[in-house]
């Protein structure tokens, strides 16, 4: 299965990347004349990050490892994805920013990257894409120097259970089996003629606290948002600049959840 699924998974992100990079959704175009891809969200969670080293996992292209690197941060971006990486490098040569990246699965970074760093940093949509989150904790604390921050910005395992237009239940909270889709468009461009079978987790937050706590890390702050800064889902409205909602769901459900940690020796 291990094989299988890096090897499906990989094929639909390379997949995205030209339409990814055409897209309104991703801006590639103000993105080269200045504008951060990061949210105020992860801003105010991150602090000033000025002079500090940060890793970035599962980093796509690249453009909030480079907004990272903007604001001062040493940064190093990690992609399974050959494409995205390669992607991710000629953006950063062309925005004039020292972002680095490394091409490797998260679970075997450690045969690839040899630094410890002060921030390990994740967002939005990661880690459904990996089967075993305590190996990715052992990943995290791997790769944090002496009190060294965790911070993970996700979309909330809520909203998975849900299918794709919001009508139903669909999917286990829990992480019983593997989610195995046929996949049309992307979420930044739902009519791009692309079309791939992925398979994701669906991962509470109860396991994802419990393999940090037994990782040996501890959770400094856990927060949970009504809403989206990203406009990627079916059957939502933007009610206020940049913060979406399932229209049928209004305010009453957690769409984000955000998770600080930090690791004591």
């Amino acid at each position: 299965m291990e094989e299988k699924y890096i090897t499906l998974n990989r094929k639909s992100w390379n997949d995205r990347i030209e339409a990814h990079a055409a897209s309104r959704f991703y801006d590639l175009e103000g993105f080269r004349k200045g504008r951060s891809s990061l949210n105020s969200l992860e801003l105010n969670l991150l602090g000033d990050i000025r002079g500090k080293s940060i890793l970035h996992l599962q980093c796509h292209f690249g453009q909030d490892s480079i907004s990272l690197s903007r604001l001062g941060a040493d940064v190093t971006g990690v992609d399974f994805s050959d494409q995205a990486i390669q992607f991710a490098q000629q953006l950063a040569a062309d925005c004039g920013t020292s972002a680095a990246f490394v091409c490797a699965d998260v679970y075997d970074l450690p045969n690839h990257l040899t630094e410890k760093f002060d921030i390990v940093f994740t967002s939005y949509g990661t880690i459904g894409w990996l089967p075993d989150l305590k190996k990715w904790a052992g990943v995290i604390d791997h790769f944090l120097k002496p009190k060294g921050q965790f911070l993970l910005v996700e979309f909330h395992p809520f909203v998975w259970m849900f299918d794709s237009r919001f009508e139903k239940i669909a999917f286990d909270y829990f992480n019983t089996a593997p989610i195995v889709e046929l996949e049309s468009g992307t979420y930044a461009d739902r009519q791009a003629p692309i079309e791939n079978q992925t398979i994701s987790w669906n991962h509470p937050i109860s396991d994802v606290l419990s393999s940090l706590i037994g990782a040996g890390l501890t959770i400094n702050a856990l927060q949970e948002f009504d809403y989206s800064p990203y406009d990627c889902f079916e059957n939502t409205v933007e009610f206020m600049p940049n913060q979406f909602r399932v229209k049928s769901f209004e305010k009453l459900v957690p769409m984000v959840y955000a998770v600080v940690v930090s690791k004591n020796i």
